[in-house]
């Protein structure tokens, strides 16, 4: 097989706002020439998936359920939770199953994210 994961792309209303709210939430950089119109988040020192995250204006809203999203896990997970609150994130849902625990949030433009207490 010679296909590899580049990066994950994201259509957005604000590329550069939506870049920021994500380098809060993720501890990482916006590229320098990042604009409304198209920003990147660079892959962080020590980066595990080490992949660039690219954000893209586009015209239409977000109209219904994401088919992707993030799932990040956090060991501090009800601080983690008031910081993403802070950041403009919307609590969605909280959930559980067995042991398992995690929220569901809405970033600054209504995608959906989890938050896995871990």
């Amino acid at each position: 097989m010679s296909n590899r994961l580049f990066g994950v792309a994201i259509d957005c209303a604000d590329a550069a706002a939506l870049a920021r709210f994500w380098a809060e939430v993720l501890g990482r950089q916006v590229a320098d020439d990042s604009t409304s119109e198209r920003a990147v988040l660079l892959a962080g020192e020590g980066d595990a998936s080490g992949l660039p995250i690219t954000f893209h204006r586009v015209p239409e809203m977000k109209t219904v359920k994401n088919r992707l999203h993030f799932d990040l896990i956090s060991d501090t997970f009800d601080a983690e939770t008031a910081r993403l609150l802070s950041l403009g994130a919307r609590r969605l849902r909280d959930l559980q199953a067995g042991k398992a625990r995690w929220t569901t949030f809405a970033d600054i433009e209504g995608n959906e994210f989890d938050l896995i207490a871990g």
